[in-house]
């Protein structure tokens, strides 16, 4: 396991790519998100995938993963048509600290190892897992870094992410300490959005 330091408003690229090549190699790493920090593999990484639910201890169809996309671009590969309401808000409101959760297309059970019908959808304020995602060519599978011994605890500071993880994932990012709550969530898979958490930020 190696930690790795980057600028959270100026990623030193040469940093990035070394972890995106791990990312491909079939890696998961922790890296910092506009929120909290987050466990994350390549979504075709199915392998990863089942790592990071027994990390967050859930089996693959209870976990709540969510997935890192590039732009509202990226999220229509993976989602069903939503409607024109839906993707004013989404655009209002990312890149930001908001999931939606929006009905997945055929793509999504297979890769999540789940029969699931929704997915959670991010597009984070944070330029780290934005530039990840670019250069894998491929979304980015999330799920919040949490106290081994405690679901609802998360963890902020590195050197505390360290002791509990150090052997658990291939590349640590610290972009300094993180925050401590999670993003709002909006479920838009109905007529109109219900906002399942608030966030710290005020959706507009």
């Amino acid at each position: 396991m190696a930690t790795l330091e980057l600028l959270a408003g100026n990623p030193d690229d040469r940093v990035l790519q070394q972890v995106a090549a791990e990312l491909m190699k079939g890696e998961i790493i922790i890296c910092p998100t506009d929120t909290l920090y987050a466990f994350m593999c390549k979504l075709s990484n199915r392998a990863g995938i089942e790592k990071i639910c027994k990390l967050v201890g859930k089996k693959p169809e209870k976990a709540k993963l969510s997935i890192i996309c590039g732009d509202l671009k990226h999220i229509s590969d993976y989602t069903l048509q939503f409607s024109k309401s839906t993707y004013k808000l989404m655009n209002r409101n990312l890149p930001g600290p908001v999931t939606f959760i929006l009905n997945a297309n055929n793509k999504v059970p297979k890769l999540f190892l789940s029969n699931r019908k929704t997915i959670g959808i991010r597009v984070p304020d944070h330029k780290v897992p934005l530039s990840l995602v670019e250069m894998v060519h491929e979304p980015l599978v999330s799920a919040s870094v949490h106290h081994p011994d405690d679901l609802s605890v998360m963890l902020s500071e590195i050197e505390e992410i360290e002791n509990h993880y150090k052997n658990s994932v291939g590349i640590i990012i610290d972009c300094g300490d993180g925050g401590t709550a999670g993003s709002a969530i909006l479920d838009c898979t109905g007529e109109e959005p219900v906002m399942i958490r608030e966030g710290a930020m005020e959706i507009r």
